[in-house]
C-alpha cells in the first residue's frame, strides 16, 4: 500500500472514472477499485469511506486520509408556483451560484452554472451584467447535481433526475477542462448515468473550444445564436465580433460531423421586442439554417433589473414560429418557468465579488437598448 503526499485532501467529486483509477493506482496498484469507489459515492450515496464494505480496511483508511467528501454549501432553496426548484449554493472560492430544477412531466431538467458571474456580457442577460469572479471546480459543478439529484430522492413525487444543462450562469467553454471533466461524470454509468443526448453544454460560440469537443465528448451542443446577421449578433453577443457567425456554423457542422450518430445542433434565439422579433428577422433566420441540421429554441426574454428590453407579445412569439415552421425549421418555443423566483432563462446573478467592475458600471449607467 502506497502513501499518497498531498497538502490537500482529493474531493470524491472532482475525479472522473479515469481520474479514479490513476488516484487509485498511486495509492494500491489496483485500479479497479475505481468502480466500486464510483459505485458507493454515487449509487449507494454513502457518507464515509467506512462505509465502502467490499474494500479492505487498510484502503479505507487511507482513503480516509487522503480524501473528503465535500460538496457545495447549500445556501437556500425556493420553490415557484409552477414547482420549479432554485438553490443558491456556495462554491469553493467561497461565492455564490444558482442552479435550477425544471419539473415536466416525466421530465427533470437540471439547469447548472459554470462559472461565477460571466467572462462574457450577453446584453439581454442578468448573470452577465454581474461581472465575473472565476472558474467553478469541477466538484463546483458536479455537487450542484448530487445536491439536486438527493432532493429528488426525498420527493420522489419529483421523479428522477433526467436532463441536465449547461444553461445557468457562465460560459462553460470558457472552462473547458472542468465542464468536460463533469460532462464524463454526468453520462458515466457509475454515477449518474444520463445520456449523451441528454447533458446538453450551451454556448455563446467559443469556437475554438467548440471545434476541441470533437472526439472529446458527445454531449449535445446548443448555441445561442440570438441574430442571423452579424451586425445585430455583435450587439446582443459581443463575443460574436471574434467569432462571426459563418465561423461559428463551420464550428458547429464540424462537430456534428464528428458524433457518430445523426445528431442536432440547437440554436437558442431569445425574443426580444422590437430587436430581433420581426418578420424580416424571421425570415433572415430562415435562409440562414434552412440547410442546417439543427432545431431552433425560441425563448421569450425574461425581464430583470439594469434592462429596458422588453417581452414580445404572444401574438408577435406565435408569427415567429409559425414563419419557421412553415418553412421547414424545426422550431420549440420555451415556455418560461420560475421568473416568480427569478429562476428563468437569462435572470440567474448568484452573488460573489465581481473582478471586472462591470456590475458597478451598469448600475451607474443606463443599460443600452438599440444598436449604436
Amino acid at each position: 500500500m502506497k502513501t499518497l503526499t498531498t497538502d490537500r485532501k482529493t474531493n470524491w467529486y472532482s475525479l472522473t472514472r479515469e481520474g479514479w483509477q490513476q488516484f487509485l493506482s498511486e495509492i494500491d496498484n489496483r485500479s479497479f477499485r475505481a468502480q466500486q469507489v464510483m459505485k458507493w459515492i454515487y449509487h449507494e450515496r454513502v457518507s464515509s469511506v467506512e462505509s465502502m464494505s467490499n474494500l479492505s480496511k487498510s484502503l479505507r483508511a487511507t482513503l480516509g486520509s487522503v480524501t473528503e467528501n465535500t460538496l457545495p454549501k447549500l445556501i437556500h432553496t425556493s420553490t415557484s408556483i409552477d414547482s420549479t426548484v432554485k438553490w443558491i449554493i456556495e462554491t469553493e472560492s467561497g461565492g455564490a451560484v444558482e442552479s435550477v430544477l425544471i419539473p415536466d412531466g416525466r421530465r427533470n431538467t437540471l439547469c447548472i452554472s459554470s462559472q461565477l458571474g460571466c467572462s462574457l456580457d450577453c446584453i439581454f442577460c442578468a448573470t452577465g451584467k454581474q461581472g465575473f469572479a472565476g472558474n467553478l471546480s469541477v466538484a463546483d459543478i458536479v455537487g450542484q447535481v448530487v445536491i439536486a439529484t438527493d432532493w429528488l430522492r426525498s420527493n420522489s413525487d419529483y421523479g428522477a433526475l433526467t436532463n441536465i444543462v449547461f444553461m445557468g450562469m457562465g460560459e462553460p467553454l470558457m472552462n473547458f477542462t472542468a465542464t468536460m471533466d463533469a460532462c464524463d461524470i454526468f453520462m458515466d454509468d457509475l454515477a449518474f448515468g444520463i445520456s449523451k443526448r441528454r447533458v446538453t453544454i450551451s454556448t455563446a460560440g467559443v469556437v475554438p473550444r467548440i471545434l476541441d469537443m470533437c472526439q472529446r465528448t458527445e454531449a449535445s451542443l446548443a448555441v445561442s445564436l440570438h441574430a442571423a446577421n452579424d451586425e445585430l449578433r455583435n450587439f446582443l453577443v459581443p463575443l460574436n465580433k471574434k467569432y462571426p457567425i459563418a465561423m461559428l456554423l463551420d464550428a458547429c457542422r464540424e462537430y456534428l460531423s464528428s458524433l457518430s450518430d445523426r445528431r442536432i445542433v440547437t440554436f437558442e434565439y431569445t425574443l426580444i421586442e422590437d430587436i430581433n422579433d420581426s418578420d424580416q428577422a424571421a425570415k433572415e433566420l430562415v435562409q440562414l439554417l434552412r440547410d442546417f441540421r439543427c432545431k431552433v429554441n425560441l425563448i421569450p426574454f425574461n425581464p430583470f433589473p439594469l434592462s429596458t428590453f422588453r417581452r414580445p407579445t404572444e401574438h408577435k412569439i406565435s408569427r415567429f414560429y409559425k414563419q419557421l415552421r412553415d418553412e421547414g425549421i424545426m422550431v420549440t418555443s420555451r415556455t418560461t418557468r420560475g421568473d416568480d423566483i427569478d429562476a428563468a432563462c437569462g435572470q440567474l446573478i448568484g452573488n460573489f465579488e465581481d473582478m471586472t467592475r462591470r456590475r458597478a458600471r451598469y448600475r451607474s449607467a443606463q443599460p443600452q437598448t438599440s444598436i449604436v
